[in-house]
């Protein structure tokens, strides 16, 4: 009764979970969700677009029939332009899983836009905890391979407090990405800050070294704590330098 004589926008939210059900269900029949999908692209809403999204955040199986949906639902959104892209930067905000989909969308649609949602959600990820480090990582490799253009202080901004994340595999992505997007006194101190603190950890201390070797960097006022720290092929310069022989 209420779905028939509700108001239309409660009908809409009706549809759209509905949907949502079924563009997200891994185990039924590959003929539903790909029904759900067409439904929502033509609805062209932004709901169903936001709905549409979801489709990123499963697995469903055989891979072959994932992967083409997934192809199928990116060129959809991005056909969609302009209208899908406040969807599109939603889920990469709110979402944990699929957000590498929700990146190349937005590459394609609206590729001035991509560095500024990465940098935000990396500033806001990196003040609070998050159990599962994947998201994290899939934007500092997004940043990594794809900062030219941003701002060195913004850069700075996001990836400083991903040093101290409890996340070995954060902390490497995060020194790979600064010490090609940011080169400032901030960045050097950050590094060498966490050389000292990760002192046990041969993954982190060699990304660390290869970083500050990358942006010239010295580490006076740090000499010998860093230099008891050394092993083959590292050393210090005279100008306290972090270099590789060879």
């Amino acid at each position: 009764m209420f779905g028939l004589f509700g108001s239309r926008e409660e009908r809409e939210k009706s549809s759209l979970r509905r949907l949502a059900r079924k563009v997200t269900e891994k185990y039924g029949p590959p003929e539903n969700r790909q029904k759900a999908i067409e439904q929502l692209a033509d609805a062209g809403t932004p709901g169903a677009w936001a709905t549409l999204c979801l489709r990123f955040t499963i697995a469903s199986e055989p891979g072959i029939t994932d992967q083409e949906e997934k192809e199928t639902v990116k060129r959809m959104l991005v056909a969609a332009g302009a209208t899908a892209v406040p969807a599109v930067e939603a889920f990469v905000r709110e979402q944990e899983e699929g957000v590498s989909w929700g990146l190349r969308v937005l590459a394609e649609s609206a590729p001035e836009r991509v560095l500024p949602v990465v940098v935000a959600e990396l500033t806001r990820l990196g003040r609070e905890y998050t159990r599962d480090p994947d998201k994290k990582i899939t934007l500092l490799t997004w940043l990594r391979e794809h900062h030219a253009g941003a701002p060195a202080e913004q850069v700075e901004g996001a990836l400083l407090p991903l040093l101290e994340d409890f996340s070995d595999d954060v902390r490497i992505q995060a020194t790979r990405a600064l010490s090609l997007a940011a080169h400032g006194e901030r960045a050097r101190d950050a590094l060498i800050a966490l050389l000292l603190r990760d002192a046990d950890n041969a993954r982190v201390r060699g990304e660390v070294l290869d970083a500050l070797a990358r942006l010239g960097a010295d580490v006076k006022g740090h000499r010998p704590r860093v230099e008891a720290l050394l092993v083959e092929p590292w050393y210090l310069d005279r100008e306290g330098r972090v270099k590789r022989r060879g």
